[in-house]
Formats: structure tokens, C-alpha cells, sequence
């Protein structure tokens, strides 16, 4: 299969307009379904890393001056041409990632969803009046926008979370400088062109990507950004923190790392379990932020369930192409093979078992096997890292407090995953986990319901109308009465 520069030369879209870098500099995007590179990319300057900066702060000033109903025609419009270029931008993605077409539909519904959900509700905003006490003063509370937002995304679901940033941003009024990862950047660089085509107002949305130095660091030390917001790594979120609190107070919004358990009971819905935990493990790769790391099965189920989730593992269809239709597709770069071979390596020299999978796949591509590991040791290493691929480690348990104590033994905290028909289980569970979100006998996620972490999962939430508030500022009016 021959992918070289199906999808050309794509430019940065700084203030308005599509740009190469400032020194000619180019990037390939490469395919982790057979290595080809499908793309060239302008890679930016530290100079373009600077125009970005000004003209979002001139974008700010314009956009938050516009009536909000001229923001919602201009965001209808994104939106709208968004669907027109539907296809072209769910390709973009399969390609960039290797993911199933299938999945594709998830990044485009994710940002087009977003950008519906957030008019709505900033038009459901209003100011909130406070009581006088004395009856001297009337107060009110007035939201207003916060300023330029700078955005680094994660490579795993490129215009998820992009819209997931880009949405309550523009709804509230802000600029938004958006930075790809470089393993996932061309839809970003699409969505640039979709805007300039559209002719939407100038430095309004940013879309630039570049070396660290070049453009993640200015970006940071800059005292334009009012916000600067993630998806991504904890060693991410302190580099970007350290880097930001330089030179000015800024806000922070970020999605990190997780390290998801997913409990299983006795009592628990066997089938259910297995089948919500194969698809968290196999979509996307398991390239998810709230994909189980952690499967801790009840000493009564633990064969049961290994048995069933080793059955959908040989029964996952692996490959790439709209026409092949396969249930998942490469990891997302060499890194990522490098890091999960490495990972099985570390807890099979701590004990661990080998039920099934654990090798790269010896193909052209990124591939790897869907891998199920068993292991009896509480300290391996394994428990404590993000693996952010299709490997899940299976631990046994006999009672709800050593679980829990298991459970909440990481540092991280995004998602977790209860299953059990017992009453007081679930909401003992859901009283103690130390996660942001408890998922109790299923699964769902969706742009009203608040998606984020507590420890070193992050600050603030992604989605809802919660995630508005990180756009916004408060401002207390306060009118004596005369």
C-alpha cells in the first residue's frame, strides 16, 4: 500500500491566513499502518511561535467584542463546514493514527458536538444575583471572557480533544492557540484550512505546532496566555506549569495521565464485565486516558473472567483500511511498541504471568497483540504506570477493603470501574474511590457529562458546562443603594 503524501503539504493557520514556516521548515506526518509518510507539515519558528502570540491577543480583543450572536453564526459555520468535510477529516485521522474507520466517527462527533453543546450553553448563562444582607447594596455576579487559551493536545483522539478545548473557548469568547501532537497533527492542520476557507475571523483560532523550543516553551513563557490547558502526560502538565508560572499567573485546565481500576465481584454480571473491558482495551488501541489498567477480578470469577477476555482478544480483528473493517488497528508510533514491550518485559521479571498476546506483530506497521497478563504481586511496577496500549493486567482479590486499598494505591486518578449487583457495594465503592469518575456496572461518556481527574489526573474537567468556567471570568458588581 503506497500512502506517500496522500494528503500533500499542509501550512500553519496563524493570524487568518495559511503560512510554511518562517525558515521553510517542514515535518512528515508518518501512517503507523505501514511507516509511509502521507503528509508534510510547515514546522514552526520560534518567530511564527511569536506572530501566533500577537495576533491571537488581537483576535481576543475582537472576538470578545463581538455580540454573541455573531460568535454563534461564526461557530455554526465552523461547525457546519466541519460536517460538509466530514470524510476528508475522518480520513485524515484513520491515517494519522492508524485507527478503524469506525473510530474515526468518534473525533468528528466529539468536535462537532462540542461546538453545538457549548452555544447552548453559554446562552443559558446569566448573571447570578447575590442577597444584601442589610438591604444597602445589590450585588450580581458577571461572567466574561478570560482572554488568549492555549491548548496542547494529546496524539490519541486528535479532533476529540481538540473540540473538547476548542468549543467552550469560542462560546465564552476566547482565543484559542491550538498544538497538536506530532504524532497526530494533520486533521489539526485541516481544520486550518476549513477555517480560512471559511474565512473566519483572524486570530481567532491558531493552529501551529513545532519543536519544544521552538514553540511549546514561548508558548508557556508568554504573558498573553490567560489559560493554559492540556490533554496529555502528568510529566507534561509539571513542565508546562513550571514553564507558564515564569512570567505570569496564569489558569490551568488539564487532563493527565490515569491509571484506571477496573473491579470485578463475584456477583457481578460476568459477561458484561468482560465484554466492557475487551472494548476498552481494544478501542483506539488502548490508547485511552480511561482505558483499565488495573483489572482486579474476584479469586471466584479471576478464570471465568481471564478465560472470556482471552477469548475477545483471539477473536480481535487486527489491521487498517475503510474496506477491511478490522476491530483495531497499530499503536500510534514505534515509541509506544517500544514502551509496552518494555512494560510486559518488567512484569514477567516480577512475577507475572503470560496468558496471552504479548509480542509486537511481525508486519510493516506499529502492530501489537492484545495481551493479557496474570500477576500476584501487589509492588510490580506494572501497576503504577499508564501503559496506553492493548495489555490488560489481571489481579485477584477476595474482599472489598483490600480491593479498594489496591484500587486507590496511584497517584493518578481519572477513571475507575465497579461491577457487582450488590447495593452497598456500589456505593461503598463509589463513596471511597479516589477517582474523579466511578463507573458502576457499564460505561458512558458524552460532551454534558464532566470528564476529569483529582491527584495527578489533573486540574478542572473537559466537557459539561463545568468546562466553561475555565474561559470565564467571574467579575462581582457591587451598586450601593441610594
Amino acid at each position: 500500500m503506497n500512502t506517500t503524501l496522500k494528503f500533500g503539504h499542509k501550512k500553519l493557520y496563524i493570524n487568518g491566513a495559511l503560512r510554511d514556516a518562517s525558515n521553510g521548515a517542514t515535518f512528515n506526518v508518518v501512517c503507523p499502518a505501514d511507516e509511509q509518510v502521507i503528509a508534510t507539515l510547515a514546522w514552526a519558528t520560534e518567530e511564527d511561535t511569536q506572530l501566533a502570540l500577537t495576533s491571537a491577543q488581537e483576535g481576543f480583543e475582537y472576538w470578545s467584542a463581538l455580540p454573541l450572536e455573531k460568535r454563534i453564526e461564526w461557530i455554526d459555520k465552523l461547525r457546519n463546514k466541519l460536517l460538509e468535510k466530514s470524510d476528508l477529516l475522518r480520513e485524515a485521522i484513520m491515517y494519522e493514527m492508524g485507527k478503524t474507520w469506525e473510530g474515526s466517527l468518534e473525533d468528528l462527533t466529539s468536535i462537532t458536538n462540542s461546538l453545538s453543546y457549548y452555544v447552548e450553553e453559554i446562552v443559558k448563562r446569566k448573571d447570578i444575583s447575590i442577597a444584601d444582607k442589610e438591604g444597602t447594596h445589590e450585588h450580581y455576579i458577571k461572567s466574561q471572557p478570560l482572554g488568549v487559551a492555549v491548548a496542547f493536545l494529546a496524539y490519541n483522539f486528535p479532533l476529540l480533544n481538540l473540540g473538547f478545548k476548542l468549543g467552550p473557548a469560542l462560546a465564552a469568547g476566547c482565543s484559542i492557540i491550538l498544538k497538536p501532537s506530532e504524532f497526530s497533527p494533520l486533521s489539526a492542520y485541516i481544520i486550518g484550512e476549513l477555517c480560512h476557507e471559511i474565512n473566519f475571523p483572524k486570530g481567532v483560532i491558531t493552529i501551529i505546532s513545532g519543536d519544544v523550543t521552538a514553540v511549546g516553551i514561548p508558548l508557556c513563557e508568554s504573558k498573553i496566555p490567560r489559560l493554559i490547558t492540556m490533554i496529555g502526560a502528568t510529566e507534561t502538565a509539571q513542565k508546562l506549569i513550571a514553564q507558564s508560572s515564569k512570567t505570569s499567573i496564569k489558569r490551568y485546565s488539564m487532563e493527565c495521565g490515569g491509571n484506571a481500576p477496573f473491579i470485578v465481584f463475584d456477583d457481578a454480571d460476568l459477561e458484561l464485565a468482560i465484554t466492557i473491558g475487551a472494548a476498552l482495551k481494544t478501542g483506539n488501541t488502548g490508547q485511552i486516558c480511561v482505558a483499565p489498567n488495573r483489572f482486579f477480578i474476584h479469586e471466584a470469577v479471576i478464570d471465568a473472567f481471564t478465560e472470556g477476555i482471552v477469548h475477545k482478544f483471539k477473536n480481535t480483528k487486527i489491521g487498517f483500511g475503510r474496506e477491511n473493517k478490522p476491530d483495531m488497528g497499530p499503536l500510534a508510533n514505534k515509541q509506544s511498541v517500544l514502551k509496552v514491550n518494555a512494560i510486559i518485559k518488567e512484569a514477567l521479571n516480577q512475577g507475572g504471568k503470560l496468558i496471552y498476546g504479548g509480542n509486537a506483530i511481525d508486519r510493516k506497521g506499529y502492530y501489537f497483540e492484545p495481551t493479557v497478563i496474570r500477576l500476584e504481586n501487589n509492588n510490580a511496577a506494572i501497576l503504577q504506570e499508564e501503559i496506553f496500549g492493548p495489555l490488560a493486567t489481571i489481579v485477584p482479590f477476595s474482599t472489598k477493603e483490600e480491593v479498594l486499598t489496591l484500587a486507590n494505591n496511584t497517584d493518578a486518578g481519572l477513571a475507575s470501574y465497579v461491577f457487582s449487583n450488590d447495593a452497598a457495594t456500589l456505593t461503598y465503592f463509589a463513596d471511597q474511590l479516589e477517582f474523579g469518575e466511578v463507573q458502576l456496572n457499564g460505561v458512558k461518556y458524552d460532551i454534558y457529562l464532566p470528564h476529569g481527574g483529582i491527584k495527578n489526573s489533573g486540574i478542572g474537567v473537559d466537557c459539561s458546562t463545568f468546562a466553561l468556567d475555565d474561559y470565564l471570568i467571574k467579575k462581582r458588581v457591587t451598586k450601593a443603594l441610594v
